[in-house]
């Protein structure tokens, strides 16, 4: 990881941008609402050139999506970047990205789920970024949880420590996987993601790190498979303490068969672990930053933040 790069607090009047780096939307409507969102907390709006684009299970080509991509970060008056969804497509940009045009113009960037792809190299060249909801399905969704929308503008607009990471409302309770506390960077995202930049120059440093992991519609035979192949990488033993979000299935956020293999892969590690942060593919969620340190508390199933992830 590079020396760490802080985005500036977002305020208001900011300009903000949507951009589209993986799956286009399934209905149009997502992008009106959650642009309607964003002026009506004050920011002003700028969509990719490209963003309406489709091909296939991709929002148009990779060429197109890095350009707008690219586009947004060297543009001086953005200073956010909103990710329109996941889906698909992030990780077939990796190899095509200008790191040292990110570095040199860093600014808040959010999303999760596919997007956990950049955010593992913007981490690698030390830029913060945020774990956060997309306009697809939150920001531009119906039913917009005001937790998910408060976590969401402390984090990007507060240039001070988030500290804990509150319960959200209507969650069971976290679950101890092996109690104790480290403190570390804070890395990761969506399990799939994670694992598939394995082996490329690109995949995740968790030595001595936090790591967060979260996965979406994946039956116990194959988070069992995602988590061993981390564990063979070495990447779970590395870490210093790892929090696990939401593992949803169907309409469960926290099913049952999911925490069974949770615990048969990672108690026997003996690092702090805990299961239930409400972030991921969650109706309530919290928006992590990625590349700074918190204090991992597994007995009490708490993640705090020790720095602030802006500068003022």
């Amino acid at each position: 990881m590079g020396a760490i790069i802080k985005p500036a607090a977002l305020r208001l009047g900011d300009l903000v941008a949507i951009i589209a780096p993986a799956s286009p939307l399934p209905e149009q409507s997502y992008l009106a609402r959650g642009t309607d969102l964003l002026l009506n907390h004050g920011f002003k709006v700028r969509t990719g050139r490209y963003i309406g684009e489709a091909n296939g299970y991709l929002a148009g080509s990779d060429g197109r999506r890095l350009a707008d991509l690219h586009e947004m970060f060297i543009n001086p008056e953005v200073k956010a970047v909103f990710c329109l969804r996941g889906g698909y497509g992030a990780l077939r940009l990796l190899g095509g990205l200008d790191l040292e045009l990110i570095r040199r113009h860093p600014k808040i960037f959010v999303g999760y789920s596919d997007i956990t792809a950049l955010h593992l190299v913007f981490n690698q060249i030390g830029l913060v970024t945020f774990h956060g909801p997309m306009l697809y399905p939150e920001l531009g969704g119906k039913n917009l949880s005001p937790y998910t929308l408060q976590c969401l503008l402390r984090a990007l607009m507060v240039p001070a420590p988030l500290g804990s990471i509150p319960p959200a409302p209507g969650l069971p309770p976290a679950v101890t996987i092996f109690p104790g506390r480290a403190e570390g960077v804070v890395v990761g995202g969506n399990l799939s993601l994670v694992t598939a930049t394995l082996g490329t120059p690109f995949e995740i440093n968790t030595q001595g790190k936090i790591l967060f992991l979260e996965e979406v519609d994946e039956p116990p035979y194959r988070l069992d498979r995602l988590l061993t192949q981390l564990k063979l990488a070495g990447k779970l033993e590395a870490a210093g303490g790892i929090v696990l979000g939401s593992f949803t299935y169907g309409t469960s956020y926290f099913y049952p068969e999911a925490l069974e293999v949770i615990r048969d892969n990672l108690a026997p590690l003996g690092r702090p672990c805990f299961y239930g942060l409400p972030a991921g593919h969650l109706f309530a969620q919290a928006t992590l930053p990625l590349g700074i340190r918190a204090h991992l508390d597994a007995t009490a199933c708490t993640l705090t933040y020790l720095e602030t992830a802006l500068m003022p």
